[in-house]
């Protein structure tokens, strides 16, 4: 059967504070960092290894797909890339 540690059956027949004393964010922050540290810790870490995990078996080479020549489109002018037109109104491009 199930096998819980010291501490769990306090914890969980532990009363909740008045309404008055603390605010619902200031006790689950409480319970949080005091009664379930390690499991949060742990958790964390699991979410941590996962999202490495992720960024890992998403970044792969992949053949034929064009990159940013960052220092050509730092060093192109203006005046080469854009052309003003004046168009009189009513007639179009």
């Amino acid at each position: 059967g199930w096998v819980f540690a010291g501490d769990v059956s306090h914890a969980i027949s532990a009363p909740t504070p008045p309404p008055d004393s603390m605010t619902n964010t200031h006790a689950l922050g409480n319970i949080l960092y005091t009664d379930y540290l390690y499991l949060f810790e742990a958790s964390g870490m699991v979410l941590l290894v996962a999202m490495i995990g992720a960024i890992v078996l998403t970044h792969r080479q992949r053949p034929g797909v064009r990159k940013q020549a960052i220092a050509d489109q730092l060093a192109r002018h203006p005046e080469d890339t854009v052309e003003m037109r004046t168009i009189e109104p009513g007639k179009g491009i």
